[in-house]
């Protein structure tokens, strides 16, 4: 048989496979002939007649073994049965429930949609999180990131934005939960959660969690991309798509380059880093008709956003929220470094002329503050002028106004959380700027909802 291949050489999860008279397709799934739960697919030409694979199974195969081409991709099962469900990358049932079968079938590679019915966003998404909303507001049908170190709360706000749109159903449509190289308890929690607040029939979970090999993981991602772009083109639904954590991403292709022998890029990450991503956030597109609303988390390795595999997904953002670790120390929750982030939805025809002339209003005091604040700390706020004292005072009711009491902690901070709408919050910061509450104590705006309960408290 002329699909037939021999296993040459094994290094880790990356298999070296010898056809003679047959070159697979990049792509093309292998499966060993005596045992097709091994699976592997084509990535890479290494010689003449021989090709790296990625090993998609915890089972490792033996040096001499028969491998077969079945000369299609990674397929996977597509349809409303894997709504409700946790599956892997190949659509194999995770959770307790029965193995499902469905009428479609979907190449986890295959793009569908051409540029020419490619959809701009032009409406912002609310998610109830003022600094969000705010700040950096959400297009629907946009691509926003969460960048952050490790333990300064990405997956916290990532869930609270879930609780806010898909839980209280503020995102009308389906959603696609994608885990990528994280830990396993959350994934158990975030199930367990959308079954207690009824929303788990309208979601589907796709895991390739930490403890999983290089080349599952950086699949999942892949598998669950093809699952959004069905719900999108042939269900005809507004798609909210999850993705925790983009790094680990970059990080397995990284880790499969290695094994590979490949030269690394300048940054030390594969040279193919930026390809890669750029294939994934191509598919995360919208329509005429439908939205794709992808929501990502992105882990930033010693706090470093320069970082050259954090710095590859800059590119395809419409929101850009970085969280800060100083902020979390300083015990603002949550915690957004509001002068670094940015959204592209933050101009008159999006936002609203109000919106956004309040926004540059407070960014500018802000960025005056930053200034104050050595001076601050030399000799005393005490001493600057009239002008200053007010303009540091404001920035800190502001920055104070921007916490909030999550949902998804209420069992840690005994607060309960608080959805508010992104026209409150407007209407509270432009009245801060105004001077309304100067006579406030700053402190006073910590934690609240709306600025209605300082005055009430006062």
């Amino acid at each position: 048989m002329k699909n037939i291949g021999k296993i040459t050489s094994i290094k880790q999860h990356i298999i070296e496979v010898e056809f003679l008279d047959h070159k697979p397709k990049i792509h093309n799934l292998l499966v060993l002939k005596n045992d097709r739960s091994i699976k592997m697919e084509v990535f890479a030409s290494s010689k003449a007649n021989k090709f790296y694979c990625l090993l998609l199974a915890n089972t490792h195969p033996r040096i001499g073994d028969v491998v077969k081409d079945t000369e299609e991709p990674i397929i996977i099962p597509v349809g409303e049965e894997l709504l409700g469900r946790v599956i892997d990358l190949f659509g194999k049932v995770q959770d307790e429930g029965k193995q499902f079968q469905t009428k479609h079938k979907k190449s986890v590679f295959k793009h569908d949609l051409s540029y020419a019915k490619i959809n701009t966003p032009k409406t912002v998404l609310e998610t109830g999180i003022k600094v969000i909303d705010f700040f950096t507001p959400i297009l629907k049908g946009g691509k926003v990131g969460l960048f952050g170190g490790a333990g300064v709360g990405k997956t916290v706000l990532l869930s609270e934005i879930i609780h806010n749109i898909v839980i209280l159903g503020k995102g009308k449509g389906l959603s696609v939960f994608t885990g990528v190289g994280e830990r396993s308890r959350e994934g158990q929690e975030l199930y367990e959660t959308m079954q207690e607040n009824g929303v788990l029939k309208d979601i589907c979970l796709m895991y390739g969690q930490m403890g999983e090999n290089p080349a599952v993981r950086f699949r999942t991602a892949t598998s669950g991309v093809a699952v959004a772009e069905f719900f999108r083109d042939f269900l005809q639904k507004d798609v909210l798509f999850f993705i925790d954590n983009v790094f680990r991403y970059a990080q397995a292709g990284y880790e499969l380059s290695t094994l590979m022998n490949t030269i690394p890029s300048e940054g030390g990450y594969q040279a193919t880093l930026s390809s890669e991503m750029a294939l994934l956030h191509e598919r995360l597109a919208s329509n005429e008709k439908n939205f794709i609303t992808s929501f990502e988390a992105i882990y930033v390795p010693s706090d470093d956003l320069t970082d050259h595999g954090v710095q590859s997904v800059f590119p395809y953002l419409d929101s850009s929220i970085v969280l800060s670790r100083s902020v979390y120390q300083s015990g603002l929750f949550p915690a957004v470094d509001i002068l670094s982030s940015v959204s592209s939805a933050l101009n008159e025809e999006v936002a609203g002329s109000v919106h956004f002339i309040t926004v540059l209003q407070a960014l500018a005091i802000l960025k005056k503050a930053v200034t104050l604040e050595r001076m601050v700390s030399l000799i005393g706020e005490a001493e600057l002028s009239g002008d200053d004292q007010i303009a540091f005072k404001r920035a800190r009711m502001i920055k104070n106004y921007m916490t909030q009491s999550l949902s998804v902690v209420e069992g840690q901070t005994g607060k309960k959380g608080k959805f508010i709408p992104l026209e409150q919050v407007v209407r509270d910061v432009k009245e801060i700027i105004e001077g309304k509450f100067d006579s406030v104590d700053p402190g006073k705006f910590l934690y609240i909802g709306s600025a209605e309960e300082v005055m009430n408290a006062s």
